[in-house]
Parts: structure tokens; C-alpha cells; sequence
């Protein structure tokens, strides 16, 4: 016997062996739709007794194996069954003929025989036969199963009537020695009438006799009989027998303990329901049944007088194996034995013991094997130990059976077969084809081991022909194992990548096998890594605002309570994800990511974009090129919603190495993110402004840049007004049909006189709504009038020979002596600039309100900016100040030096005074003011109104010719509070 059977277990000894083949041409999946219904019947209970008969199946049996069935009866085919299909009477010769062949191949051991013959009509058909069956077709055979419990009784009877013949002692007769098959040439010559020769045939037959009554259902004879066997079998030395023997009593034994079988659930027996546990009772130990068949007598006798422990029953098992190991031509024999050891050690839970009869298992020589062979017997060593749980260990040898499928002795290698097993060798290198288990923590196995593993498969479904498996198991290597990579070993894996995805890219479908399983897609989170998620908010320009009196209208109240813990509990934990800002519909919104890329060259990342739900989203892809080993980089998605309500940031896809994934934040548990929903509310109109006067950049405080569309900035004289055109564009998709426009004055300090901005808004008003695409300008006049005087008293008290004056009066300490009644030159415009630059400083901001569309009619609205710096510089200065004797008790002369800095000429006027004309640049010659005085009673003078600080009315800059009027806006007082000279304080205007 050369090929083992590596599903036998110990139960099996109980059993008897039938064979069920087709004859002549039989379609496969017929043939295999009887299989499964004949095979349906695996146990039979005998009619007017209370025994089982257990039967075994095969649809392949080699012939040699039968001559072992003295050996071990269950080895022996008792019964066939044979599967023919004969359309026509002439045809039924022939059938019956190879009917009839099959049956010589077992006949030195069948007990009874069926046919079974489908498609025959006719007379032949009709006729009642016990061994043929006749069927129309395959699908008008409804008494199968009864005709095989039939002849399942009929084997039965002729197994019983052995049993009672063998087990009779016949002291008269000669009880003939039963062999093996290589015994045979070995017993040639031998004295048959020693002492030692008949003991050994009574040993060999009482085992054979225990067998039998085994298969007939009596334990308790059967565990006699493998007693008297051993004890027989021992004092001859008989070593084969011997071992069978106590197998024997081990299986008798194990079924006893064990009534569920030793099989595992697929194969397990079905309980005996039909009769009541004390149906023997009712029996005289050796009492007939009606129909002369005698029932178990176990129960009455105790099943447990001969039947061996749990523990005994391993002891018995070595002790038989080792005595199968010193015959070379036992070691089918003897794996076999170690199999069924290893099951009901299975059983009892006693896994290390197992693994040792495994390990013995493994070095049984069996000579030459087939590939077939060895592939089975590894296979079948893998389930044992996946049985025991030694998962690692069953991986390992169904890994080897699977580099067997294609072994080069192979002349066509079995890929698919290769491919299959080590898909199942997986669980055992605790390694799972699902990315998300390599997000649950610390990562679990030998990472060299996986990664060997998988370059097998990928190598083993390339050569299946199914480059995308290839595909989807190298990205789950660089994906999973990345972190275990050497960098040498990265750049090969891309590269192979990138090779196989030229053929076929890569995706984020489910990958179907053909046995049903399913691969999950692989998302590449690690090319690149992502540590944070960021929602952006839209431009200050672009936010949008809610009206004021319609916020409360989007308040729940939904809830009459005024506190509720699981209202607040699910607001809170709203909070926790939504954002506090808005995005707006069919505008630009952004979501920044900080990447980081961990491979050893630079990573090209393709196709870059968001993954969102909730509303209809228009994503616009990004390619980006990260250095190699680079830190955190920033990288911004934009996309547009063309829908409103809530929309949530789901992840991200990328396309690395020609694989396209989907990455979503649910699967990245190191990711940082405030949010990840945010409002979207109706579409809103976008306003573009444009001016007149170049853009600025600068600022004004404490204003940012964000917080303004554009900035101008301007240089004006005092008193001078400049005309600003601005121009609004509606560059969005909805109509402005609100505009408003206000202006605030920024962190100033100076006093303005009359208005600074000034605008009329009717006629841009009339323009509305402004469609798509249009612009109306707004004109806006820009006037500075600045307060210059008194800001420092820098002037000096008077002296004999006139008095200091400082040409920069207010913005610098820089002074300058003058002497009196100088003579009056020009001055460069450069020098004038340097001696008399002072500047003041105005910022404003104009803000332009305006709604539209969808957006308006839910109450929102949006602000655009634009910052106005002036800078004011004096129209004119006083330079020199001197008096006059004077001529009068009521009036005084007072001579001032003027200087005009502006470009233009300038008329200066006072009251009662000429008129004064003043070139661009120039300073005047000693200018004569006439002072009105009167006494008090206290002999002070008081002037009368004069000015105290000059300011000018009115200016076109841009004129060829310039007139300017000055006037007085205070009352003068010769005398200040200390006695000096009151006009001091005002002159340093």
C-alpha cells in the first residue's frame, strides 16, 4: 500500500467500505448528483435489532490497498455501487458486460453489488431485478437512498454471518494464518504445526475477529477480542499484528469516549435518535432477534470493563506506531496512525503532544511520491496543524505545498493552485489582505516573512496571467510594509509597480477571485503621509455675513425645554466636527493638508483631490512633486460645491505609481483636524473693484491685508480735493441687487474740517440690479483740511535782534536762527523739501455692502474694502516774525516772512489787509499784518479778531494759476499768560 489515506480517523475502523464508480461514459456532474445522494446514507440501523452500521464512501480506490483488508477489515471493499447510462436495449449487453469487469477487480472481497442504469427503457427495463436498478433519467430517480439502505442490509447480513463464523471456536479445525501482503514470500516453509506458528494465527485471527465485530456494531466484543489479541500477539513477538491490534483497541476505545467522532464537525456522526438508550436492556446477553441477528450486548455488559482511559489511549497509540516503524513497508500504515492520533489529541486538547506525532509524521519515508502526492501530504499536514492551533506552523507546510504545485519536475505548473494556497497560508503569518487590520495598532508577525510571502504572490499571479492581482498585492506590500523597507528595497517596489500599472492601472474596485473571495482596494495614506487637515475660510472679501435682525431665524426650536443634557450632548458633539465659518455655493473653497513624504527619492503625486459628501461637489485636482524624505509640506485642495447645505470632508484621492486611491480620514487615526463640516450656503455675487489712482500696499493700521481688496494711497496740500472713480464689477453668476456704501476713519488723531470722503450713491443705485459681467463706476471726492497750528511752541522769545523761528515747525526739532529784515530769495524746490517737509497722515476705509442672488433671500451678505491713505503736507509756512514800533496807541504792525510750498501759486488774503499772491516755491519778502488794540483795565492789550491759525479755503491743485483765501479763526492776544507777546503761540503755523 503506497498511497495513505490522510482523512482517516479512528472511527473509521467502524465503518465499512463501499465504492461507488461509474461504468462506461457517464457525464461528470451526473455521476457526482448520485454520488452525494448514495453517500447521503452513511449510517443505516439494521431492521429488528439495535445496531448501526456505518458506511464509508469512495469514488477511487486502488486495487492494492484492498489486499490490506485482512489487516484491518475497514481497509477492505465490502460493497459497489456502480453508475451507468444505457439509452438503448442494444447497448445493455455491453453495459452489463463492464458492470461485471468492474466487479472482478473487487471480487475476492465484495460481499454484495448494485447498477445503477439510467436512461434504459423498455422490457429489460421492467424487469424486477435485486442488483439492477433501472432509472429513466437522472432526474426520475427518487428511491436512490431506499435501495442503498437496502443493500446496505444485505452487506450487513453477509458481514454478521462472517463475524458468527469466524468467532466460533472450532478446536477440530485448522485456523489459517492471515497475512499482509509482503508476508506472503516470508512464511514460505514455515513449520505450521509448531506451538509458536498457532498462536500467531490465533492472535492474527482474534484481531480480525474484533474488526468485525467492530463493523457489526458490537463495541464490547470487539474491545474483548483486541485484548486477546494483544496479549497473544505480545508472546509471539508479532510486531505488526501486534500494533494492530492495539490500534484496534484504541479506535474501539475512542469511539466509546467519543460518540461525536474525531472528524471535526464536517465530518461528524449524526446521534442515533431513532431508538431510546436502554433499547438493549430489553435483550438476554446473546438472545436472537426475530430475525436471528443478536444485539449489542455492551450495555448490559459495561462498556468501560475493557475500554481504554484517554490517557491510555495516546500510550496504546505510540506503542502501536512505534511498532508499525520497524517495518519498512508499514509507513502508510504508520501515518496513518499518527493522523488519527493527532485527532483525538485534537479532541483532548493536548496540542504539543500532537505536534510531536505530527513531527514524526513528517519523516516517514514512503519512497518515491508523485507531486501530487506530496502536495496532498503537506496540505494535509497543514490542516492537522491549523487543527492543534499551530497556525504558524500549518502556514508553513501548505506554503511548502504550494511551491510544490510548481515545482520544475512539473511540466505544467499549477499557478492557480500555487496562488490559492497561499492565499490560505495567510492567517497562519497572522497577515490579513485588509489594509484597514494594519491600522488597529502595533503590527503583528514577522514582517521578512510577509513580505516574502507577498512577493510570492505577486509573483505567482503574474504568472497567472492577472496583472491587476499583481497590482493589488505589491501596492498592499508597499502600503502595509513600508515602514520595514530598506530603501534600496523601496525603489525596487515602485519600480515594479510603476511596470505593472503601464499595463494595468490600478483602482480602488474589489478584486473577485474565482473561489469567491475578495480583495479590498489599497489606499496608498502613507505616499504621502497626511498629519494634518485644515478647512481654510474664504477670503475676507468673499465671506459671508448674516443680517443681524435674521439670525435667530436659523435657531432650532425644535425642543420646549430651555435645558436638555441630550440636546446639549449632541450639540457638543456637532461642535466637535462642524466649522464656525461658511463656504459659499459655486465659489472657490480650500482645504490645506501638511504632507510629509517618506520614501528616499521624490514622490510625484498625480491627481490630488477631495472627497466630499453631503452636497454636489466639483473637485479640482493638483499635481504635486515632494523632495525626498522632506518634512511637512503644505499642500491646499481647492474645489467648488454646486450645491447648498452641509457639506462634510471625507478624505482625499491621490494617483501615485499609476494606483489610484481613496483616502479617507475615517482610515488615518494620526491625522489632526478641527472639522470636518462646514455650512454651505446659497450662491452670493462677487464684486471686483477697480480705481482710478494706482493701488497701494500699503495698509492702513491696525487693518490687515486680508481685510481689504485693495488699498490706495495719495499725497495731497492742505485744503486740496482730488476726485477718486471707482469702478464695480460684477464678476460673479448672480445679479447685485443691494448696494451700500460707508466710511470710518482709522486710528487718526488729527482734526478734519468739513467732510473727508464724499460720495453720491444715486447714480451707481440706478444701475442695479447689475447683471454678470457689468460695472458701474462711484465717484468719490477725496478733500483734506488739517488743523497745522499750535501743535509746538518752537519759537524762541524775543531779543534785540529779532526773534528764532524754525523752518519745520511741527514735524522736526531742527531749528534754524533768522536774522531780522533778510533779504528775500527763491528757494529750490529740493531745499524746500528738506527745511520745511511735514507731513500728516489720514486713513479711512470704504466699505461696500452688497447681496443678491439666492443668498439674499436667505439673509446673507458681503463686504469688499478699500483703504484711502492721504498724506497732507502745509500749503504754506511762516518762516520769520518780527514787529514794528508802533506809530498808534490802537493798532500795531506785525511783519511775517511766508513761504508758499506747493507747486502752484497761491493767493493769500486777510482781513482788511491786500491781498497776497505767492509764486510755486517762493518765499515773501516781510509781509506787514496791521493788529488792532485796545486797552482793558487791567493795562493789557486785547486784539481784536485776527487769525491765530491759517488754513486755506480752497485749492486747484492742477491749475496753471492758483488763488488762495485765508481768514482768521480766533481772537489775538498781544500779551500771553506770562506777559510775553500773545501772537507767538499761533505764528508757528
Amino acid at each position: 500500500m503506497s498511497v495513505p489515506d490522510y482523512m482517516q480517523c479512528a472511527e473509521d475502523h467502524q465503518t465499512v467500505l463501499v465504492v461507488v464508480q461509474p461504468v462506461g461514459i457517464v457525464p461528470e456532474d451526473q455521476f457526482f448528483r448520485i454520488y452525494k445522494r448514495v453517500a447521503s446514507v452513511s449510517q443505516v440501523s439494521v431492521r429488528d435489532s439495535q445496531r448501526l452500521l456505518y458506511i464509508r464512501y469512495r469514488h477511487h480506490y486502488l486495487p492494492e490497498n484492498n489486499e490490506w483488508g485482512d489487516f484491518q477489515t475497514h481497509r477492505k471493499v465490502v460493497g459497489l455501487i456502480a453508475v451507468t447510462t444505457c439509452n438503448s436495449v442494444k447497448e445493455w449487453p455491453q453495459t452489463a458486460d463492464r458492470f461485471h469487469a468492474q466487479k472482478e477487480v473487487y471480487g475476492s472481497t465484495l460481499y454484495d453489488s448494485r447498477l445503477l442504469v439510467f436512461g434504459l427503457q423498455g422490457e429489460i427495463a421492467e424487469q424486477q431485478r435485486t442488483d439492477v436498478a433501472f432509472y429513466t433519467g437522472y432526474d426520475e430517480c427518487p428511491d436512490v437512498e431506499k435501495r442503498v439502505e437496502d443493500f446496505v442490509e444485505s452487506i450487513f447480513i453477509v458481514l454478521e454471518s462472517k463475524r458468527l463464523d469466524r468467532a466460533t471456536d472450532k478446536s477440530g479445525d485448522k485456523i489459517p494464518l492471515l497475512c499482509v501482503p509482503f508476508e506472503k514470500k516470508d512464511f514460505v516453509g514455515l513449520d505450521t504445526d509448531s506451538r509458536h506458528y498457532k498462536k500467531r494465527c490465533q492472535g492474527r485471527m482474534r484481531k480480525h475477529v474484533g474488526d468485525l465485530c467492530l463493523q457489526a456494531g458490537m463495541l464490547q466484543d470487539a474491545l474483548v477480542h483486541y485484548h486477546m489479541a494483544v496479549e497473544l500477539l505480545r508472546g509471539v513477538n508479532d510486531f505488526l499484528w501486534l500494533g494492530a491490534a492495539l490500534e484496534g483497541l484504541c479506535s474501539a476505545s475512542v469511539i466509546f469516549h467519543y460518540p461525536g467522532g474525531t472528524a471535526g464537525k464536517a465530518a461528524g456522526r449524526k446521534p442515533n435518535v431513532s431508538q431510546p438508550a436502554d433499547t438493549g436492556k430489553r435483550h438476554r446477553p446473546g438472545a436472537l432477534t426475530a430475525n436471528g441477528i443478536s444485539a449489542d450486548t455492551s450495555t448490559e455488559i459495561g462498556r468501560a470493563k475493557n475500554c481504554l482511559s484517554p490517557e491510555d489511549i495516546i500510550e496504546k497509540y505510540k506503542e502501536a506506531i512505534s511498532y508499525y516503524g520497524k517495518y519498512k513497508n508499514a509507513g502508510v500504515i504508520e501515518l496513518e496512525a499518527c493522523v488519527k492520533a493527532v485527532r483525538v489529541l485534537a479532541i483532548q486538547k493536548r496540542a504539543m503532544e500532537a505536534s510531536e506525532f505530527l513531527q514524526n509524521a513528517v519523516y516517514i519515508n514512503l519512497g518515491q511520491l508523485s507531486e501530487e502526492e506530496k502536495i496532498q501530504r503537506y496540505s494535509i499536514l497543514s490542516e492537522l496543524y491549523d487543527l492543534i492551533g499551530f497556525h504558524r506552523k500549518s502556514a508553513f507546510f501548505k506554503r511548502v505545498a504550494a511551491m510544490q504545485c510548481v515545482a520544475p519536475t512539473i511540466p505544467e505548473p499549477g499557478w492557480r493552485a500555487c496562488y490559492k494556497l497561499l492565499l490560505e497560508t495567510l492567517p497562519g503569518y497572522s497577515l490579513s489582505l485588509d489594509p484597514k487590520d494594519f491600522n488597529k495598532g502595533t503590527h503583528r508577525g514577522w514582517a521578512a516573512v510577509q513580505m516574502r510571502l507577498l512577493h510570492e504572490l505577486v509573483y505567482a499571479s503574474r504568472r497567472m496571467g492577472n496583472p491587476g492581482l499583481s497590482v493589488r498585492h505589491l501596492s498592499f506590500l508597499l502600503q502595509t510594509m513600508l515602514d520595514f523597507l530598506s530603501d534600496q528595497e523601496k525603489k525596487e517596489v515602485t519600480q515594479s509597480l510603476e511596470n505593472y500599472t503601464s499595463k494595468c492601472p490600478g483602482g480602488m474596485e474589489f478584486i473577485t477571485l474565482p473561489d469567491g473571495v475578495k480583495l479590498p482596494p489599497v489606499p496608498f495614506t502613507k505616499l504621502p503621509i497626511v498629519r494634518s487637515v485644515k478647512l481654510l475660510n474664504l477670503p475676507v472679501s468673499l465671506r459671508p455675513h448674516k443680517v443681524k435682525g435674521m439670525q435667530g431665524q436659523s435657531m432650532s426650536t425644535a425642543s420646549p425645554f430651555i435645558y436638555s443634557p441630550i440636546i446639549m450632548h449632541s450639540r457638543g458633539e456637532e461642535r466637535c466636527k462642524k466649522i464656525d465659518f461658511q463656504w459659499v455655493q459655486g465659489d472657490v473653497c480650500e482645504v490645506q493638508l501638511m504632507v510629509y513624504n517618506p520614501m528616499p527619492f521624490e514622490l510625484r503625486v498625480e491627481n490630488m483631490g477631495l472627497l466630499m459628501s453631503g452636497v454636489e461637489f466639483e473637485s479640482l485636482p493638483a499635481a504635486l512633486s515632494l523632495p525626498a524624505e522632506s518634512g511637512l509640506y503644505p499642500v491646499t485642495l481647492v474645489g467648488v460645491p454646486r450645491t447648498a447645505g452641509n457639506i462634510t470632508v471625507n478624505g482625499y484621492h491621490t494617483s501615485v505609481f499609476g494606483v489610484t486611491s481613496d483616502c479617507l480620514l475615517e482610515g488615518l487615526p494620526g491625522v489632526k483636524t478641527s472639522g470636518c463640516l462646514v455650512e454651505v450656503i446659497p450662491s452670493l455675487p462677487r464684486l471686483q473693484l477697480s480705481t482710478s489712482l494706482p493701488r497701494s500696499a500699503h495698509t492702513p493700521q491696525p487693518l490687515s491685508k486680508e481685510e481689504l481688496s485693495s488699498s490706495i494711497a495719495i499725497q495731497l496740500f492742505n485744503g486740496e480735493s482730488q476726485q477718486l472713480a471707482i469702478t464695480l464689477e460684477n464678476i460673479g453668476t448672480e445679479d447685485i441687487e443691494t448696494l451700500e456704501v460707508k466710511s470710518r476713519m482709522v486710528s487718526t488723531k488729527e482734526k478734519v474740517f468739513g467732510e473727508f470722503l464724499s460720495w453720491e450713491l444715486d447714480e451707481a443705485l440706478s444701475h442695479l440690479p447689475l447683471k454678470p459681467g457689468q460695472s458701474v463706476t462711484l465717484a468719490v471726492s477725496i478733500k483734506a483740511k488739517l488743523d497745522f497750528s499750535g501743535q509746538e511752541n518752537l519759537l524762541q522769545d524775543l531779543n534785540d535782534d529779532g526773534i528764532s523761528v524754525t523752518g519745520l515747525p511741527i514735524s522736526s526739532p531742527l531749528r534754524q536762527v533768522l536774522k531780522p529784515r533778510a533779504e528775500t530769495k527763491p528757494v529750490s524746490g529740493d531745499s524746500g523739501k528738506a527745511e520745511y517737509n511735514h507731513i500728516k497722515t489720514l486713513e479711512a476705509v470704504l466699505n461696500f455692502r452688497y447681496s443678491g442672488g439666492a443668498g439674499k433671500v436667505e439673509g446673507y451678505y458681503r463686504d469688499v474694502s478699500l483703504g484711502v491713505h492721504i498724506d497732507v503736507e502745509p500749503s504754506v509756512f511762516f518762516t520769520r516774525v518780527s514787529t514794528l514800533p508802533a506809530t498808534s496807541t490802537r493798532q500795531c504792525h506785525l511783519l511775517l516772512d511766508i513761504f508758499n510750498s506747493t507747486e502752484h501759486e497761491l493767493t493769500i488774503s486777510a482781513k482788511n489787509n491786500q491781498d497776497l499772491v505767492l509764486h510755486a516755491r517762493w518765499r515773501s519778502k516781510w509781509t506787514s499784518l496791521t493788529l488792532k488794540v485796545c486797552r482793558s483795565p487791567t493795562r493789557r492789550l486785547c486784539s481784536s479778531p485776527i487769525p491765530n491759525s491759517w488754513r486755506r479755503s480752497d485749492s486747484t491743485p492742477r491749475a496753471v494759476r492758483s488763488t488762495a483765501s485765508w481768514e482768521s479763526a480766533g481772537t489775538f492776544h498781544p500779551c500771553g499768560a506770562r506777559g510775553r507777546p500773545a501772537w507767538k503761540e499761533y505764528l508757528t503755523s
